[in-house]
Formats: C-alpha cells, sequence, structure tokens
C-alpha cells in the first residue's frame, strides 16, 4: 500500500490513507513500513476503514484494488509504503514539491487585537500550527527567535491562503507577512513585467543566489538601476547590454501602488474618506475603526501618504449654496486575502481576525517610520 494522504483523529491518531496496490490486509496485522529514507520499521495495524460514498466503515480484511485508512502507525508520511513484514518492497514514491513561499504567524499586536476572535496567545497559534502539520505534510513550520511569531512555509500563496482562512473560522487571530524563498525575486519580476521584459533564463545555484536573464525594451530601463539597488538592498548586481533593433511594442507602466495610512485612531467618517479619495482608493467606508498605521488606501505615487480618515467637517455661521448637498464616496476597494498579500509592502504586514483582514504597517507610529526611512537613506548614501 502507498500512503496517498493523511488524516487525523482525536481518538484513533494519524490515520494513514491509499490504495492496496497487491495482497490483502486486516486489523491487528503486523506490517513493515518504508519510509523515503529507506529505513523498514516494524508497525503494527489497529484499525482497518473502507470508503463507501461520504462515509468510512471498519473492516475486518481489505482486498487489493480498495482504497483503505488504516490507524496505529504514527510516525507515516506521504509517499511511504506499508507492505508485508517478510517481504518488504518499496512501492515508487510520491514526489512532494518544496515550498515556494514562506510567511511569518505572528500574535496580533494591533490596538484592536482581541476584539473579533478568542484564540489570540502564542500558544495557541503554535499549537494550532503543529496540529496542521499531522495532514498538511507539504508545510514546514519554524521556530524563530521570537515566542510570538513562527515561520510558516507552503508550496505557495493558495496553499498558505487556505490556512489562513480555515484558522479564521476556528477563530484564531494573529497577523502575516510574505517572503518568497528566493528573496526579491518576486518584487523583480512584477516590475520586469511592467517594463515588457521577457525571461530567457533563471539559474539557482542552490545557495539562495538566483540568475535571472531578460530581453527588455531599451525605455523599460530608464530609473530601474536606481529602483534595483533599492529593491534588493544592494545585494544585487545587474548588468545589461544591446541584442538588436526590434519594432516598438507596448506602453512601459510607470504607476506605483503605495498605501494610504491612518494618522490617527478613531472611526473614518465621510468627510475623511473624501479627502482620503482626493488622493486615491479607500479600503474602508464610513464607521470602520481604524487606528493610527492601519493601511486605509492606496494611491499611485511613490511614497505613502499618512491621512486622517477620523477628520470631521468643522462647523460654521456660514453656508454656501451647495453646503447642504450630499456628497457622495466611492465604494471602497475590498481585496481577497490572496490580493492582500500580494499588496503588502516589506515593512507592512496582514492582520486576521474571524471577522475581518486588514493591513497594517509593522510600526504604526509614523515619527518612527519617518526616522527610520530617513536612517536607511543615510546608510545608502554612504554605502553601508
Amino acid at each position: 500500500m502507498l500512503v496517498a494522504a493523511l488524516d487525523y483523529d482525536n481518538y484513533l491518531g494519524q490515520i494513514a490513507i491509499g490504495r492496496i496496490f497487491r495482497g490483502s490486509l486486516s486489523f491487528r496485522d503486523s506490517v513493515a513500513v518504508l519510509g523515503r529514507d529507506g529505513v523498514v520499521r516494524p508497525e503494527n495495524v489497529e484499525n482497518v476503514f473502507i470508503f463507501k460514498g461520504l462515509e468510512r466503515l471498519p473492516a475486518q480484511t481489505v482486498q487489493a484494488g480498495e482504497i483503505v485508512a488504516i490507524s496505529g502507525i504514527a510516525e507515516i508520511s506521504i509517499g511511504d509504503t506499508i507492505a508485508d513484514p517478510y517481504e518488504a518492497e518499496a512501492l515508487p514514491s510520491i514526489e512532494i514539491d518544496e515550498p515556494t513561499v514562506m510567511m511569518t504567524f505572528g500574535v496580533n499586536t494591533s490596538p484592536l487585537m482581541g476584539r473579533e476572535g478568542s484564540r489570540c496567545t502564542s500558544r495557541m497559534l503554535r499549537e494550532r500550527l503543529l496540529r496542521e502539520l499531522r495532514t498538511n505534510v507539504s508545510l514546514r513550520v519554524e521556530e524563530t527567535a521570537s515566542a510570538d511569531e513562527f515561520f510558516v512555509s507552503g508550496r505557495g500563496e493558495l496553499h498558505l491562503a487556505i490556512l489562513v482562512e480555515n484558522m479564521r473560522r476556528e477563530d484564531y487571530e494573529f497577523q502575516l507577512t510574505v517572503f518568497t524563498r528566493e528573496e526579491f525575486i518576486g518584487t523583480l519580476s512584477e516590475s520586469l513585467a511592467d517594463r515588457l521584459a521577457q525571461m530567457t533564463n533563471m539559474d539557482n545555484d542552490g545557495n539562495g543566489n538566483v540568475k535571472m536573464e531578460y530581453l527588455v525594451p531599451t525605455r523599460g530601463l530608464i530609473g530601474f538601476r536606481s529602483w534595483f539597488l533599492r529593491a534588493t538592498r544592494g545585494n544585487g548586481v545587474i548588468d545589461n547590454r544591446f541584442v538588436e533593433y526590434r519594432p516598438m511594442r507596448g506602453e512601459v507602466k510607470s504607476a506605483f501602488s503605495q498605501s494610504l495610512v491612518a494618522s490617527e485612531p478613531g472611526v473614518a467618517v465621510t468627510y475623511g474618506l473624501l479627502n482620503a479619495q482626493g488622493r486615491g482608493s479607500t479600503f474602508v467606508e464610513p464607521g470602520t475603526p481604524v487606528y493610527e498605521g492601519m493601511i486605509v488606501g492606496m494611491h499611485p505615487k511613490e511614497d505613502d501618504i499618512v491621512i486622517n480618515v477620523c477628520r470631521e467637517k468643522k462647523l460654521t455661521n456660514m453656508r454656501s449654496s451647495t453646503a447642504d448637498v450630499a456628497k457622495r464616496l466611492s465604494p471602497p476597494v475590498k481585496m481577497r486575502l490572496e490580493e492582500a498579500l500580494e499588496f503588502i509592502a516589506t515593512d507592512e504586514l496582514v492582520e486576521v481576525t474571524p471577522l475581518n483582514f486588514r493591513l497594517r504597517k509593522k510600526q504604526l507610529s509614523a515619527g518612527v517610520r519617518l526616522r527610520q526611512r530617513s536612517r536607511d537613506r543615510q546608510r545608502e548614501t554612504v554605502g553601508v
């Protein structure tokens, strides 16, 4: 039998699911488990189940061709072979894709922490992530230097987004930041795609260094070198050479997508959101609680804009002819979780609760962010 899927039961423990290719299997049988490393270890099968529709029914004996579930083997993984202990022969293993995207799952540190979810502590978060490892074999969970944060790696954005949605429905509350397995590749690929670049080759040396080759129009490289040095924080090397003349095609995108950041805590009001929509698109509607450092919208400029969406219109004794005309707000932009994860920058994260997910700056104080950015620019100037 080749293990193709895993399940877990609080009473039965780890459950292995797969198809029997040869022979038969009965409950309480002694078997041999052959792992990916070639090690053979003896085990005992405690329970055997067959599938009928959506039901899982107990069985005494199962034959070749049946898809079954068995319990009693604690340390088992997808791709392992369960065989006769006297004729242990491994079946071709199932290859599991390596993780490509990493997220940091951390305890929610926003001012709204605990209002919408009951499971907010690091102990609860750790137990839930470790429990996921029992059935989600392509997931990786690593401890960090902080007891409140964990590195979680998956096969892609959708793989991790499913885990996040499941945890939200289980009343967990936490915050996320996103990394790619090879740093900067996602950012570079997105920027070069906007510059009409075509990838021709990509090589990975196995040590975290990636060589990427593109065909890029010369006009697409205008301003790219300085952006490249900032985006890779001085860790990247760029070189270019002329290939040939080609007909001009397409338009190089030059728009940036940056954040509108709330400047103070409170409740968003129509007047404040009207001012924000004069700068870009908003993510919240009137009556939404906000806090300093929360991202309330986006705009097509190069730097973030700090704005007060809680600001109310001052009352005066003077009225214009149009003073009482109702002003209408544009509908707020409602991002899906995958879109939010794609939108956030390196200094931002996603706050996840059972009722909502919000975008925010890692450092909530605008003054602290400004001083940090000034120090970073000084380091870039002196080459540190």
